[in-house]
């Protein structure tokens, strides 16, 4: 009997193209950030940590009473040695945000899913004030990012550029959704991957949303990069693979994309996991 030497399934399995193109395989993304117990810095030890354990014993509390309390626990009182330690633990996760105006706030998950450290930085890159808070993503993010944005998009034009062809619509789409939506209500998601655009059609869709003040890029498999236009409620989504390319590309209206989101299960495990901390660190 003839063995077959070539693999039944799997890049390599089939023919050739007759014309000498080779399929291509989309590279997908090979790894996660798993939890992992923090390590701290051994010249800690000797330090008086009493400001860091009261801020770790409210946040303990915070998360076992979510969502009843939830407001941010301040950081800026705490002194150099307590700050680093609250760092360490801490450490950094999945998601960072940034929010640009008179100050910017910098934001970013803990390892911790649902806990998020959200600093206050002047324009010499000082930080002149620091929080922690617990939630599925910070109270205060949905406003700030479209405290400066219009209610609706502007939709008057008397001549469509040239090479735009479906971008029309989706905007007069958009202004019905936006009109419609409330916080809590099903979000509304565009997927312009799926839809005929042109490179003109993305281009004019920008224009006329406008650019808002918040970004926020989100780390799991690959990354997905949000951006707040200039229009109230709309979120524009585009997940890239773990070589940067382009592999989704959507427009959402919502208070804040649920991709960036962490959920009441990722708090009670976090709640679990800070319980654990607390019995090895103090």
């Amino acid at each position: 009997m003839t063995s077959i030497s070539l693999p039944i399934f799997g890049q390599g399995s089939q023919p050739a193209e007759q014309d000498g193109v080779a399929l291509e395989y989309l590279h997908m993304p090979q790894e996660m950030a798993t939890y992992s117990m923090p390590q701290i810095s051994t010249d800690l030890n000797g330090l008086d940590l009493a400001q860091a354990k009261s801020v770790l014993q409210q946040l303990q509390l915070n998360l076992a009473a979510y969502p009843t309390l939830c407001g941010p626990i301040e950081l800026t009182p705490l002194d150099a040695g307590n700050r680093r330690f609250i760092d360490e633990l801490l450490g950094e996760g999945e998601v960072s945000v940034m929010c640009s105006g008179k100050h910017n706030i910098r934001i970013q998950e803990s390892v911790l899913a649902g806990v998020w450290r959200l600093q206050t930085v002047n324009a010499q890159r000082q930080v002149i004030s620091d929080a922690v808070e617990v939630g599925i993503i910070p109270q205060r993010l949905s406003r700030w990012a479209f405290s400066r944005a219009a209610g609706q998009i502007d939709t008057y034009w008397t001549v469509v550029p040239p090479g735009v062809m479906n971008a029309p619509p989706l905007l007069t789409e958009l202004n019905a959704k936006i009109a419609g939506y409330r916080p809590g209500v099903e979000t509304h998601t565009i997927n312009l991957s799926l839809l005929p655009q042109t490179e003109q059609d993305l281009v004019f869709l920008a224009q006329r949303l406008g650019g808002g003040s918040v970004t926020i890029l989100s780390r799991g498999y690959g990354n997905c990069r949000i951006t707040a236009t200039g229009t109230q409620y709309v979120w524009w989504v585009q997940y890239f693979n773990s070589e940067d390319t382009l592999i989704l590309n959507t427009l959402e209206v919502s208070d804040v994309p649920s991709v960036a989101c962490a959920s009441p299960e990722d708090i009670s495990d976090s709640c679990e996991r800070l319980q654990e901390i607390l019995k090895v660190y103090l």
